[in-house]
C-alpha cells in the first residue's frame, strides 16, 4: 500500500497544484474585470457628459437657427419695402420734373400771332 499512498500523495500534491494555479489564474482574471469596469465606469461618465454637451448644442444651435431665420425674413422685408420706397421716389421724382416742366411753360411770356409770322418768315 506505500506504493498506492505514494500516488494518492502525488496526486493530492498535483491537485493541490493544479486548484492553486486556476485559483491564481481567477484572481488575475478578477483584476482584469475590476480593471475593465472601472474603465466602462469612466466611459458611461464621458457619454454622459458628452450627452448632456450635445443636448445644449443642439438647443443653442435650434436657437441660432430660428433667430436667422428671423433676420433673414426681416432683412428680405425690408429690402423689398426699401425697394418700394425707390420706386415711390422715382415716380415722385419724374412727376416733379413733369411740374417743373409746366411750371416753367406757364411763365413763359405768350407771343403774339404777329411775331409768330414774324419768326416763321425769318426761318423761311
Amino acid at each position: 500500500m506505500s506504493g498506492a499512498g505514494a500516488a494518492l500523495r502525488g496526486y493530492n500534491g498535483e491537485l493541490r497544484a493544479g486548484l492553486a494555479e486556476l485559483r491564481a489564474r481567477r484572481e488575475e482574471l478578477s483584476g482584469r474585470i475590476r480593471e475593465e469596469e472601472a474603465e466602462r465606469s469612466r466611459l458611461q461618465g464621458r457619454i454622459w457628459a458628452l450627452t448632456e454637451r450635445l443636448a445644449r448644442t443642439s438647443e443653442s444651435l435650434a436657437r441660432h437657427l430660428a433667430a436667422r431665420g428671423e433676420l433673414d425674413r426681416t432683412i428680405a422685408e425690408t429690402e423689398a419695402a426699401y425697394g418700394k420706397i425707390l420706386e415711390s421716389s422715382q415716380t415722385l421724382l419724374d412727376v416733379l420734373k413733369g411740374e417743373i416742366g409746366n411750371a416753367g411753360k406757364a411763365s413763359e411770356p405768350q407771343n403774339t400771332s404777329k411775331e409768330k409770322q414774324a419768326r416763321g418768315q425769318k426761318h423761311s
